[in-house]
């Protein structure tokens, strides 16, 4: 049987014990290994490595060795409780062993989980999961992460006060990061809030989030559009350094300034301008860009706008021989200037 995602959500929580098997698929080989991870810790339970109630069997094995599959399903062991039979990165090629393992299995034997890459509807392994009466096939897409799956990551770890704020910050840093990421943040966070029976903050979410080249940007910017003209020429060097080219440090200033214009221009004020901005921006960054805005004005971040856009024509410009990261810099000096005039 083929279960859609949001089924797909509930049978990874709950699965059941009495199914023949179950297959997922999918591109992206990190979110595949996720649910089967989930699926696998709550069928067996703690402790089902030591007692071999998890026999794990490589996928390109099945080929030469067919029968091995059966024999994992069928051999009984020691210790009482649920089995799985794990068969990992299942190709195409070793669809005989599982049509053959699907046939034989009877209660009581091992249950059968797979995981494979992307299969294409003719797949024989995937048609023959989906057409099976008492098994499933489940296909993981590059999609966000649902509440409900960052809810049962926060709980797995630990984390049940939450508020709302916190919460939405924490869908926006889902769906940038990869699952593998945002797991290993989520349990930074709950190793950083150990001991602490407090609410989950933003400041807490922020001292964990993965640093990358992109805070760096986002120093620059916040040095340029808070007049601090002096602080510009040793950031530049270290994006430079990290391989930011002239062209994206343009276009990202651009971007921030856009924001800055979009809420000094809205008709309710900088105030109303920020909590319409999407993606949401939320605690320190929010006060940091409110004050940013209100304090340039919608006129100045006019002008801003134009230095940014002549800026960028003159780095595309056939004719240009003035090295790029200088016309940057002189530009976001200029901006830094522009901000304390009056």
């Amino acid at each position: 049987m083929k279960l859609s995602p949001r089924e797909a959500e509930g049978y990874f929580a709950k699965p059941d014990a009495g199914k023949t098997g179950l297959l997922i698929y999918g591109a992206d080989a990190m979110r595949v290994a996720l649910k089967r991870q989930q699926v696998i810790a709550t069928l067996l339970g703690p402790g089902a490595e030591e007692e071999m109630r998890l026999t794990r069997l490589p996928g390109a094995d099945l080929r030469k060795d067919p029968a091995q599959l059966v024999d994992a399903i069928k051999a009984v062991g020691f210790f009482p409780g649920p089995r799985v039979t794990f068969v990992e990165d299942c190709p195409e090629t070793s669809n005989p062993a599982i049509l053959a393992a699907l046939e034989d299995w009877e209660p009581g034997d091992a249950q059968i989980v797979i995981t494979a890459g992307q299969l294409k509807p003719t797949s024989k392994i995937r048609k023959a999961f989906e057409g099976h009466s008492n098994a499933y096939a489940v296909g993981i897409y590059d999609e966000p992460p649902s509440r409900a799956e960052i809810e049962r990551t926060l709980g797995q770890a630990g984390i049940r006060d939450v508020p709302r704020e916190s919460m939405a910050a924490l869908t926006d840093l889902a769906n940038d990061l990869g699952p593998g990421d945002f797991t290993q943040t989520i349990e930074k966070l709950a190793l950083y809030k150990r001991g602490d029976s407090g609410e989950l903050s933003i400041d807490d979410i922020e001292a964990c989030a993965p640093q990358s080249t992109e805070a760096a940007l986002d120093d620059v910017l916040n040095v340029v559009a808070e007049g601090r003209a002096g602080e510009i020429g040793p950031l530049i060097r270290r994006l430079q350094s990290q391989g930011t080219n002239a062209v994206s440090l343009c276009i990202g200033a651009t971007r921030h300034f856009r924001m800055l214009y979009t809420c000094a221009s809205a008709p309710g004020g900088p105030s109303e301008g920020v909590s319409r901005l999407r993606p949401p921006v939320y605690g320190k960054r929010r006060d940091r860009v409110l004050r940013q805005a209100q304090g340039w004005g919608a006129y100045k971040l006019e002008t801003a706008l134009t230095v940014l856009t002549d800026t960028d024509l003159a780095l595309r410009s056939a004719g240009q021989t003035a090295p790029a990261m200088a016309l940057v810099e002189r530009a976001m000096i200029r901006l830094a200037m522009l901000s304390r005039s009056r």
